[in-house]
């Protein structure tokens, strides 16, 4: 089977110096991506700037904004069996780009306006192809399940994976997670906290005996 996954964080330029972005290290859609390698399938994994290093049997595409993940994953999506989008992406993205280094000379306080990006998830819930299993992530710091259920019926998703990501020790930037998967056909599997690595070996699992 051949899987679409992405990983890492987004950056939106603010100068050729600042950037905003997110917490994500990547860890875990790596991990997920090297799960399916690991079963034998195809994997394209798209990733934002991580200090991780490629995986040698993915085809790789870098990328650094969330307009650059939206134009890879757009080309990629149609010829993938399942979608697994595990990067973290910028919900904004500033109005204005400065072209020259924005001195702080002058200026006691700074307004940055920010304007939204593409919603990528959202696109793929709208364009899903016949029997593609389409996979979003649900890093919440309240009203975990809550939020992650709503986001699975507002995004047209068959699976979304939650977690907690004001637990010390787990999600962003650890090597460990705790997460719990629920599907549009009502399953809900919680796992507790291990290493990305062996999640993402439960993951992959959950989904191809999906797909069966």
């Amino acid at each position: 089977m051949k899987f679409l996954i992405t990983a890492g964080p987004t950056r939106e330029s603010i100068d050729p110096v600042r950037f905003l972005t997110n917490r994500s290290s990547g860890k875990m859609g790596y991990a997920i991506a090297n799960a399916a390698i690991e079963q034998g399938h195809k994997v394209v994994l798209i990733s934002g700037i991580v200090s991780l290093p490629p995986l040698e049997n993915a085809r790789m595409l870098f990328i650094e904004s969330a307009e650059d993940m939206y134009q890879a994953v757009s080309a990629e999506y149609k010829s993938a069996d399942i979608v697994i989008m595990s990067a973290a992406v910028a919900d904004f993205t500033p109005v204005k780009y400065y072209s020259h280094k924005f001195k702080k000379s002058g200026h006691d306080n700074l307004i940055l306006e920010l304007k939204k990006t593409v919603d990528i998830l959202g696109f793929l819930g709208q364009n899903k192809k016949d029997g593609q299993l389409l996979v979003g992530f649900a890093a919440e710091s309240e009203n975990i399940i809550a939020n992650a259920r709503e986001k699975l019926k507002r995004k047209n998703l068959d699976w979304i994976i939650a977690n907690n990501i004001s637990t010390t020790g787990l999600g962003f930037q650890s090597d460990n997670n705790a997460i719990t998967m629920i599907s549009r056909k009502g399953q809900t599997l919680e796992y507790r906290p291990q290493a990305k690595m062996d999640l993402g070996r439960k993951i992959i699992q959950v989904l191809l005996k999906d797909e069966d």
